[in-house]
């Protein structure tokens, strides 16, 4: 996985925790669920790293 699409992947999932926290404090749902929707979001991309490492590694 290239360092910068986990560094990429890692930001997008701590956006999200901060934004989540922040609609749940306020008690904004729009703002609540958009920050659910970036850390799935980021747990993907993490995924489809992950399959690219495995599927390289099966290659080499």
């Amino acid at each position: 996985m290239s360092i910068e699409k986990r560094i990429e992947a890692t930001a997008k999932n701590i956006e999200g925790k901060i934004q989540e926290a922040i609609g749940e404090l306020s008690g904004n749902p729009q703002q609540k669920a958009e920050g659910q929707a970036k850390q799935a979001e980021a747990q993907v991309d993490h995924t489809v790293e992950n399959i690219k490492d495995e599927v390289k590694k099966v290659i080499e």
